[in-house]
C-alpha cells in the first residue's frame, strides 16, 4: 500500500538498501513481470550512505515523481526534526517555531496546501498559533519510530486529496519488516546556548536536558505474529529574543494624505512627496523568551499473518507535545507625531530616523507573560492484506485519530501582564541597521516607579479528528498490466475556539505603592542582541525591569479587587465546529509498453464528493438602540450557535509516463489535477455582527461553507540520470495552475431580523414635520419632544440642555440591514520551476555530496508601492542545500547547509494590510558518528552552528517586522543495539 511501486528490472538497486528490503519483497509480486532480467551486482553499503541509496532507489523505481528520505537503520532516522529532514529534499522549504523546523512549503505552495499522512491515513491537525488553520505541525513527531519519508509531488488517484505542493506519507516501521529480534537504546544530552542568553526570571535551571528513546521489535511462530514498540521522550530549554514593530506598521498613507495626522512634523530630511507611499511605525518592542518542551512519542504495533495470503497490522501511535513559555519585554507606543525624522527617499518611503516630543509623562512599558500549552496526537489504526491469488490483491484500512491543543497552565495558553513607568520623554526609533535602536530621554523610574497597567488572559483550544476507511484493490489483468481501484469514506472535524479576559486599562490599573520595589529586577537590552548588526549602538536605551509574572499577577489581582479579572475565562466566547464528510472513489491503470524505449504509464482517475457543516458560536444580537446623532449599537444576548453547510465534488485526472532512454536514464512526464480544502476561518460558519450600526446600516463576517477547494492543474516534467551505484543527477521543470483561492466578498443579509428605528414609524413623522434625513439630531430631538415614555423611547437631558437618551427599535419598525463580508472563489495564479539534484559519491574514498536547488517563479507577487488588501502568493522562494558526507567503517561525518530566499509569509501585520517578507535564511548543521563495535555508537550533533538569525520586514528593508536572535545546539549521545 505504502511504497511506491517497484520496477523488477532495478530491483537489484533496491536490494542494497536494507530499509526498504521488505517494501520491495511485498512489491515485487505485484510489478509486472519482465523478458530478461539484468545480471544481479551485490552493493554493500552500510549507515548514512545506505540511507542515501535507499532514498535515490525510491526516486528511481517510484511511479511518478517522489522523493524521499529512509532511515540509516531501525529507529535510527538521519535528523532528530521530520522537518528538518523534508527541508533536504528538492523544493521543500520549512517555516521555524523555537529554532526547530514546524510546518513545510512545497515548490512555493504553503504549509496550508500539502497533505501529510501516517502510513498513508490522512492526519488531523492541531495548532494553537494558527486555531483556523490546516497545516500539520511536524514538531509533534520524533523521529525515533521514523522508517521512511516519502514526498510525492504529482497527483496519484489512488492518494487521499488535499495535497496540491506535496502529499507527505510517513511511515513507521513494522516487525515483519524486518523480521527476526531487534531492539535498541539510545540517550543524549542536549546543550542549548540559547538558555544562557536570557534574563534570569525566565531562563531555565539548566540548559543541558535529556533525551531517551527505545525500541523492540520481534517476529514469532515462523514469523507469524510480530510486535514492535517505539518509545522516546525529550526535553529542551531554549531561549529566543526578538526586536519588532510588534503591531505593524501604520500605513502606507500618500504624502498628500494627513488623514491620521501622520505627516512627521518640525524638521525632516527626504521627507515623503505627494505622491509617495509611506509608514509609521506603531511601536518598538524588544521581548526575551525562555521556552520549555518535554515531547513524549510512543507506539505499539502488532501484526498476525494467520496464513501467508493474509497479513493484518493493528497500530497506535501516541505523541504529546508539551511547551512552557515565559517572557518578559520593553516597549514604547508611538502617537504618529514625529519629527526630526529622516527618510529613505523613493516612491516607497521608510523612516530611517523617526523622532516623537513627549512630555515625560508618557509610558515605558515593561511586560511579562507565563503561558503553557499542550497538544496531544493519537492514532489508532487496523490494516489487512489478503492476497487471494498472485494476481489478485485487497487492502483494508481503517483508523481513528485526533489532534488535541490547550491550555497547559492556570494563566491559560497565552497571556500578557503590561506594567509601566510613566516617565517617558522623547523617544526615538533609529532603523537604518538590521537592529531597530530604541532611544528614550528622560526616563526616571525612581520618580515614577512601576506599576500594572493592562492584562489579557486568553485561553485557547484545538481539536481535529479524522475517521477514515479505505479499500483498495490490485488486479494483474496481463503480463505487463495492472489495474488498482478503491474507495474511501472519511469524516474529518475541527473545531476551534477561544476567549479573552481582557483589562484595557493601559493608564494603570492600579498604584505603583501596590507593589514593593523589590519585585522588579533590573536588567539590560544590548547583551541579548549582540549577534544582531546595530545592537551595539551607544544610543541604545539600555535599561528595563524584569519581574516574576506569578508574583506580580497576584499583587495586582489583590490590589484591584477583582481577583477573577487576572485568570483566564473557563468557557469560550467564539467556539467554530466544522465537519468535512468525503466519499470518493478511484480507478488506475499501469502498464508497461515492449517498444524500442520501454515506456511505463499510469492512467488513473479519482471521483470525491465532500458535504461541509459549519457551526459556529457567535453573539445573539437581540436589538439595537439608537444613543447619539449615528451610533445605534446592537444589544446582546446570550451566545448562539448558528450552522451553514456546502457541498463539492471533483473529478481528479492523472497521467504518469517514464521513458527509459538507456538502462540508467529516465524521461518522466506528468499530467494531473490536485486539490486543496480551504482554510477553516474561511468556511467558518455563524454570523458575527460589529457592535455598532450606522444610520445606513450594519456591518458583519461570517464564513462560507461553500467554497470551493483550490484547484492546481500541474505539469511535470524530469530527465534522471543513475550514472553510478549510488550516483544520479536530476533536471526537472514543475507548473501549476491554481484556481478558486478565496477572496473577500460582500453581501446584503438582515441576520437576527433586527428592527432599526432608522425608517420606522416616529423617523418617518420627524420627517413629514420638517426634519431632513442628514439631520439625525433634529429628528432625535423630534422623537423625544413628542414620544418620550412610548415603548422603546427614554429621554434624558445633557449639560447643554439637549436631548439624550435611547430609541429602541420596535417590532413595527423596518428590519435593519448589514454588509456582511465574507469569502468567495475569486483568484487564480500560476507558478512555475525548476528543480536539480546531484548526490555524488567519490569511489570507495567515503567521501560525497548531496546537493540540490529550486527556483520557484510566479507573476503574481505583492506590489508594495498599492494600496490596499492584495491577493499574492505567500511561501514563494527559492531554496538550495548542499551536504557533504564522510563514512568508513567507524566513523559518519556530515555537514550540512540549507539556505532558503526571501519570500512572503502574510499579507497582513498587526496594522493591516501589509505585507511580511521574511528575509533570506542559511543554517549550518553538523552530525558526527563513531560505531565503538556492532553494538555500540556515539554521536555529536550541532544545529545552527552559524548562529542565523532571522529578520522579516515589510515594503522595504527599513520596514522592520521583527529580528529574532537564537543560537546553536549541540547534542552529544550514545546508541547501543541488543
Amino acid at each position: 500500500m505504502h511504497y511506491p511501486k517497484t520496477r523488477q528490472k532495478l530491483m537489484s538497486l533496491a536490494v542494497a538498501g536494507a530499509c526498504a528490503a521488505a517494501a520491495a519483497q511485498a512489491l515485487a509480486q505485484e510489478a509486472p513481470a519482465k523478458a530478461a532480467e539484468p545480471e544481479v551486482q551485490s552493493v554493500v553499503v552500510t549507515g548514512l550512505r545506505q540511507s542515501l541509496l535507499s532514498s535515490m532507489n525510491l526516486k528511481r523505481n517510484s511511479d511518478g515523481i517522489v522523493d524521499g528520505i529512509v532511515a540509516e537503520d531501525i529507529g535510527k532516522f538521519p535528523d532528530t526534526n521530520l522537518a528538518e529532514s523534508l527541508q533536504r529534499i528538492s523544493g521543500v522549504s520549512i517555516d521555524r517555531s523555537i529554532g526547530e523546523g514546524s510546518k513545510i512549503t512545497v515548490r512555493g505552495v504553503g504549509p496550508d496546501f500539502n497533505l501529510v499522512l501516517l502510513n498513508g491515513r490522512q492526519m488531523p491537525t492541531s495548532n494553537l498559533g494558527d486555531l483556523n488553520g490546516r497545516a500539520f505541525d511536524f514538531a509533534n513527531l520524533a523521529s525515533e519510530a521514523i522508517a521512511q519519508l516519502q514526498v510525492y509531488k504529482t497527483s496519484r488517484a489512488e492518494t487521499p486529496t488535499g495535497g496540491i505542493g506535496a502529499t507527505v506519507n510517513v511511515m513507521t516501521a513494522r516487525p515483519f519488516d524486518r523480521p527476526g529480534m531487534h531492539s535498541s537504546v539510545g540517550v543524549k544530552g542536549v546543550y542549548d546556548s540559547t538558555n544562557g542568553n536570557l534574563p534570569g526570571d525566565i531562563k531555565a535551571s539548566r540548559s543541558t536536558t535529556p533525551e531517551l528513546s527505545g525500541l523492540y521489535s520481534n517476529t514469532f511462530d515462523n514469523n507469524k505474529f510480530g510486535v514492535a514498540l517505539t518509545g522516546s521522550y525529550q526535553e529542551r530549554n531554549l531561549g529566543y529574543n526578538t526586536a519588532a514593530v510588534s503591531n505593524g506598521w501604520k500605513g502606507p498613507f500618500r504624502g498628500d494624505d494627513n488623514s491620521w495626522g501622520t505627516i512627521p512634523k518640525g524638521s525632516a530630511t527626504n521627507p515623503p512627496g505627494a505622491s509617495d507611499l509611506y509608514s509609521v511605525p506603531q511601536n518598538l518592542n524588544y521581548n526575551f523568551n525562555g521556552v520549555k518542551r518535554q515531547r513524549t512519542n510512543a507506539q505499539l504495533t502488532l501484526q498476525y499473518k494467520p496464513v501467508d495470503k493474509l497479513v493484518t497490522t493493528l497500530d497506535y501511535t501516541y505523541s504529546e507535545n508539551k511547551i512552557q513559555t515565559k517572557r518578559n519585554d520593553i516597549s514604547a507606543w508611538f502617537n504618529f507625531g514625529g519629527s526630526n525624522s529622516s527618510w529613505t527617499g523613493g516612491p516607497v518611503q521608510s523612516p530611517l530616523i523617526y523622532k516623537e516630543l513627549l512630555d515625560g509623562t508618557s509610558d515605558i512599558a515593561m511586560g511579562g507573560a507565563d503561558f503553557a500549552t499542550k497538544t496531544q496526537n493519537k492514532s489508532l489504526g487496523f490494516n489487512a492484506v489478503w492476497k487471494p491469488t498472485n494476481d489478485l490483491r485487497f487492502e483494508l484500512d481503517t483508523h481513528h485519530s485526533t489532534a488535541e491543543s490547550r491550555a497547559d497552565s492556570p494563566f491559560g495558553s497565552s497571556n500578557t501582564l503590561g506594567t509601566a513607568s510613566f516617565s517617558r520623554g522623547d523617544t526615538t526609533a533609529d532603523f537604518s541597521h538590521d537592529f531597530p535602536v530604541l532611544s528614550i530621554a528622560g526616563a526616571d523610574f525612581t520618580k515614577a516607579p512601576q506599576q500594572v497597567t493592562g492584562s489579557v488572559f486568553t485561553n485557547g483550544y484545538m481539536k481535529g479528528e479524522v475517521d477514515q476507511t479505505q479499500v483498495k484493490g490490485a488486479w494483474k489483468v496481463l503480463e505487463a498490466s495492472e489495474l488498482k481501484f478503491g474507495a474511501t469514506v472519511s469524516e474529518v472535524k475541527n473545531r476551534s475556539a477561544f476567549s479573552n479576559q481582557q483589562r484595557d486599562t493601559w493608564g494603570g490599573a492600579t498604584k505603583p505603592s501596590d507593589y514593593p520595589s523589590s519585585v522588579w529586577h533590573p536588567e539590560s537590552v544590548r547583551q541579548y542582541f549582540d549577534h544582531i548588526d546595530g545592537s551595539g549602538s551607544p544610543s541604545l536605551f539600555n535599561q528595563f525591569y524584569t519581574f516574576n509574572f506569578a508574583q506580580v499577577r497576584q499583587l495586582a489581582a489583590a490590589a484591584s479587587g477583582k481577583p477573577e479579572l487576572y485568570l483566564p475565562k473557563t468557557s469560550f466566547d467564539h467556539d467554530a465546529r466544522t465537519t468535512e464528510k468525503s466519499n470518493s472513489a478511484f480507478v488506475q491503470f499501469n502498464t508497461d509498453w515492449d517498444t524500442k524505449l520501454p515506456i511505463r504509464t499510469s492512467v488513473g482517475l479519482r471521483y470525491e464528493t465532500t458535504d461541509v457543516t459549519s457551526t459556529a458560536l457567535v453573539p445573539a444580537a437581540v436589538g439595537i438602540s439608537w444613543v447619539s446623532q449615528n451610533e445605534l449599537p446592537i444589544t446582546f444576548g446570550d451566545p448562539t450557535f448558528t450552522t451553514l453547510t456546502g457541498k463539492y465534488h471533483n473529478l481528479l485526472p492523472s497521467f504518469d509516463s517514464d521513458i527509459e532512454l538507456t538502462p540508467n536514464q529516465k524521461l518522466r512526464l506528468s499530467l494531473g489535477e490536485t486539490i486543496g480544502r480551504p482554510r477553516y476561518d474561511q468556511i467558518q460558519g455563524g454570523t458575527t455582527l460589529d457592535s455598532l450600526v450606522r444610520a445606513n446600516g450594519g456591518t458583519g463576517s461570517q464564513g462560507n461553507p461553500a467554497l470551493k477547494p483550490v484547484k492546481s492543474k500541474n505539469l511535470d516534467l524530469s530527465y534522471e540520470w543513475y550514472y553510478g551505484k549510488q550516483n544520479f543527477f536530476s533536471l526537472g521543470y514543475f507548473r501549476k495552475n491554481l484556481e478558486n483561492y478565496a477572496g473577500q466578498s460582500q453581501f446584503d443579509a438582515t441576520p437576527f431580523n433586527l428592527h432599526t428605528p432608522v425608517g420606522g414609524k416616529f423617523w418617518n413623522e420627524a420627517l413629514a414635520n420638517g426634519c431632513t434625513t442628514a439631520d439625525t439630531t433634529c429628528i432625535r430631538d423630534y422623537i423625544f419632544k413628542n414620544h418620550d415614555g412610548a415603548p422603546g423611547v427614554t429621554r434624558g437631558t445633557d449639560a447643554n440642555g439637549h436631548a439624550t437618551g435611547t430609541i429602541v427599535g420596535q417590532p413595527s419598525d423596518p428590519v435593519a440591514n448589514f454588509k456582511i463580508n465574507s469569502f468567495s472563489n475569486q483568484k487564480a495564479a500560476s507558478l512555475n520551476g525548476l528543480e536539480v539534484n546531484l548526490q555524488h559519491m567519490f569511489g570507495n574514498s567515503g567521501f560525497g555530496v548531496s546537493t540540490n536547488y529550486t527556483y520557484v517563479h510566479s507573476g503574481l507577487k505583492y506590489d508594495n508601492a498599492k494600496l490596499g488588501e492584495q491577493f499574492a502568493l505567500v511561501g514563494l522562494s527559492n531554496s538550495s542545500n548542499v551536504v557533504g558526507i564522510y563514512e568508513d567503517k567507524n566513523f559518519t561525518a556530515r555537514l550540512a547547509y540549507n539556505w532558503r530566499g526571501e519570500f512572503l509569509s502574510s499579507t497582513f501585520d498587526g496594522s493591516g494590510p501589509n505585507p511580511q517578507y521574511v528575509e533570506a535564511y542559511g543554517q549550518v548543521d553538523i552530525s558526527i558518528g563513531y560505531n565503538f563495535n556492532e553494538k555500540l555508537s556515539f554521536q555529536f550533533e550541532g544545529i545552527n552552528v552559524g548562529n542565523s538569525i532571522q529578520r522579516v520586514h515589510s515594503r522595504t528593508k527599513q520596514q522592520l517586522e521583527s529580528v529574532t536572535q537564537q543560537g546553536p545546539r549541540y547534542m552529544i549521545g550514545a546508541r547501543y543495539k541488543f
